[in-house]
């Protein structure tokens, strides 16, 4: 089978990229705010300036650590099974993450996310079949900031059956989220080995490792908690303007990053990912839905194959800010370019606005895309012992395919079925049924999906457990109850 794929870049290009990456790890450096990283750079040879804190990183150094990344890995599910493989590619999809506000059904207003809005959201992916993770996707603006990162990871592991893509927002936070895993799982082994969630690290543009992240990173590779990089270079703004030197400072950070997650902790699983975009001068915005912020998500996750990494993109979203046509178009062209490159992990579902908004019904209009381009990858391939030939001689000049066997043995593997999302009934039909929109449509799915989801089964002393290490860490933050859920 030939599988459809789109490259962008040529191995010259490439091999180009990666030399001035490793070029600009030696000069100008990256900074580091961290004491524990700077230790472990020192200790790997590399040139430390304490006053700047701008480390001047040897390609050595960094090609000994590429060398004990782990090339593919699994995440499984509460049940242990692995669902999800980084590695090759296979492809998944994943709820974008740390969306501040939420689109209501047939609202224009967004407003701030609440506890039951994050409950909503992730039993909703958990119930789709084409999202294959869930994610940590809303921040619930009804619990102290400073304990939101471990909160919504508190929620989704009460409700969700499948792998998780969360991040912490301080180094305190990380250490409780990682004892709201080790209880979920059972132990820091079990944990260990087989992970059932992913921790975002952010570097900051440009060439920049804050103390929150980069401590983040170390503790994942300490703990053997998968890491995921976030480079997130803006064309012109935070990076250079040029579609080829935003991806080259995303390298850079990326190898950064790797080096300080390896010199950590030799092969712990990591990430070649990122959130980059084409900065629009016009409006101060990183649009998320153009076609060059697109073109450099798969840019870089080329970069990323070559070194035979795992690899991560935002891709699928909108910078609507309600389910519209630029809604429709932006997402799906994210969703199929996404597929195409072979992303591993594509996170995005039914974010909006700049990847700050949320919404239920966008997330399963997506779903449906997200199947169809799950399809496409599958690409067109021989059925049976002969092409045409065999059944059309049977079948003739009668044109009565739909009673033949050949139909029903191959309709289901040939032609993906949507769900009642998507409209093909005759115009009379859907007249007839109230003639609604897609959002409409997706309402009532997400409706259905909501009242048919079956509850996680955790024991009573595990759901107690993770009670008590959050109402513990929102006490700490000045909130002496849990929200109601």
């Amino acid at each position: 089978m030939l599988r459809p794929s789109v490259r962008l870049l040529e191995d010259s290009i490439i091999r180009r990229t990666l030399d001035e990456a490793h070029q600009l790890l030696e000069d100008p450096g990256v900074r580091v705010h961290s004491d524990r990283a700077l230790g472990l750079l020192d200790g790997a040879g590399a040139q430390i300036d304490h006053q700047t804190r701008v480390v001047r990183i040897p390609p050595d150094v960094v090609q000994r650590c590429l060398e004990t990344v782990p090339r593919s890995f699994y995440l499984y599910d509460s049940a242990g099974k692995p669902v999800v493989h980084y590695g090759g590619d296979d492809i998944h999809f994943d709820p974008g993450s740390a969306a501040i506000e939420f689109l209501d059904y047939r609202a224009v207003n967004s407003r701030p996310p609440v506890t039951k809005d994050l409950v909503a959201a992730t039993r909703l992916a958990d119930a789709l079949p084409s999202i294959d993770a869930v994610s940590t996707c809303l921040v619930s603006s009804d619990v102290p900031q400073e304990a939101g990162d471990l909160y919504r990871l508190f929620l989704v592991l009460l409700n969700a059956h499948k792998p998780v893509i969360t991040g912490a927002f301080a180094v305190e936070t990380w250490k409780v989220m990682y004892d709201l895993l080790v209880t979920a799982v059972g132990s820091a082994e079990a944990l260990r080995e087989k992970p059932v969630a992913v921790f975002d690290v952010c570097p900051s543009p440009p060439l920049l490792w804050s103390e929150i992240t980069c401590e983040n990173l170390i503790d994942c590779a300490l703990h053997g908690v998968p890491a995921e990089l976030v480079s997130m270079p803006l064309t012109g703004a935070t990076s250079p303007v040029t579609l080829l030197g935003a991806v080259t400072q995303h390298a850079a950070e990326c190898l950064s990053g790797i080096t300080i997650h390896q010199l950590a902790n030799p092969g712990a699983p990591i990430i070649w990912g990122g959130s980059p975009a084409a900065f629009d001068m016009r409006t101060g915005a990183p649009p998320m839905g153009a076609i060059e912020t697109m073109m450099i998500d798969m840019a870089y996750t080329q970069v990323g194959k070559s070194l035979g990494l795992p690899t991560h993109a935002y891709m699928g979203m909108s910078d609507a800010k309600i389910i519209d046509a630029q809604c429709g178009f932006e997402s799906g062209i994210g969703t199929i370019l996404a597929a195409l490159a072979g992303v591993n992990m594509i996170s995005g579902a039914g974010m909006l606005d700049y990847e700050t908004c949320f919404s239920l019904e966008k997330l399963v209009i997506d779903a449906e895309m997200i199947a169809m381009a799950k399809r496409l990858i599958e690409g067109i391939v021989p059925r049976g012992e002969t092409l045409a030939l065999e059944v059309l001689r049977e079948v003739g000049h009668s044109a009565n395919f739909l009673a033949h066997p050949h139909t029903r043995r191959w309709l289901r593997e040939e032609i993906m079925m949507p769900s009642p999302v998507i409209d093909r009934d005759a115009r009379g039909e859907w007249a007839a049924k109230g003639s609604t929109t897609i959002e409409d449509r997706a309402h009532q799915h997400v409706q259905k999906l909501l009242a048919e989801w079956k509850p996680k089964e955790l024991a009573e002393e595990i759901v107690a457990e993770l009670e008590h290490i959050t109402l513990a860490a929102l006490r700490k933050a000045g909130m002496d109850s849990l929200p109601a859920r």
